[in-house]
């Protein structure tokens, strides 16, 4: 016997609350109510997709922003994307003479205005770069120090109002948001207003189009 479309509203409101990321998205109008329902009814093991759609479209009325919500929307509204093509990252290794060797390096890329952002992580350092700066990097550092070189990047960065500091859940909406698209993340952070992702250069106009419709 079919499930009743009440029982499905019930079940897939259920499995919004449990996911704040699709559940602020929604009340956003960010999300694509078909593409979130594949996604539910897949996970929920329901065939009706149409009374799932519905029950998507129907979640966000009578329920009211969150102040997080609310919140998250005020600062998207005054935020701007930036975009840099051509960017590659340097993994190296761990040591105690890594920054020493890198730092005539950085501090030449810091002086010519050029991009260079050091990112310390629990078994090295991931150093990003624009691709033309990476010989000058690898050249500084010992043979077996560099671990991985992976070029073709690009970086999207959302630059927000220092409001964001105090504005929970944005790096996490805007997140989900790009995983949604199936947009590979090859990076993440949230420094101070900004908050950078590095992406396969193939995403960067999927992730510009998802990203603008975040901010409106």
């Amino acid at each position: 016997m079919p499930e009743s479309k009440s029982s499905i509203a019930r079940r897939v409101r259920e499995y919004l609350d449990g996911r704040p990321v699709l559940a602020d998205a929604l009340r956003l109008g960010i999300a694509n109510h078909s593409a979130v329902a594949r996604r539910v009814a897949a996970d929920l093991e329901v065939r009706q997709m149409e009374a799932v759609i519905a029950a998507c479209r129907r979640y966000p009325r009578g329920r009211g922003d969150s102040a997080r919500t609310a919140g998250i929307q005020r600062v998207l509204r005054k935020s701007r994307i930036e975009t840099r093509t051509k960017v590659a990252t340097v993994t190296v290794s761990e040591g105690i003479d890594i920054l020493q060797r890198l730092g005539d390096v950085v501090e030449e890329l810091l002086d010519e205005n050029s991009l260079c952002r050091l990112i310390q992580v629990s078994r090295g350092t991931v150093i990003i770069v624009d691709e033309d700066s990476v010989p000058r990097v690898t050249r500084a550092l010992r043979e077996g120090q560099v671990i991985r070189v992976r070029r073709n990047l690009v970086e999207v960065a959302v630059a927000s109002p220092e409001s964001i500091e105090e504005t929970p859940g944005l790096l996490t909406l805007l997140t989900g948001v790009l995983s949604g698209q199936s947009i590979n993340i090859v990076e993440a952070l949230s420094c101070y207003t900004d908050t950078i992702f590095l992406l396969e250069q193939g995403d960067l106009n999927s992730a510009i189009s998802v990203l603008t419709r975040a901010l409106q």
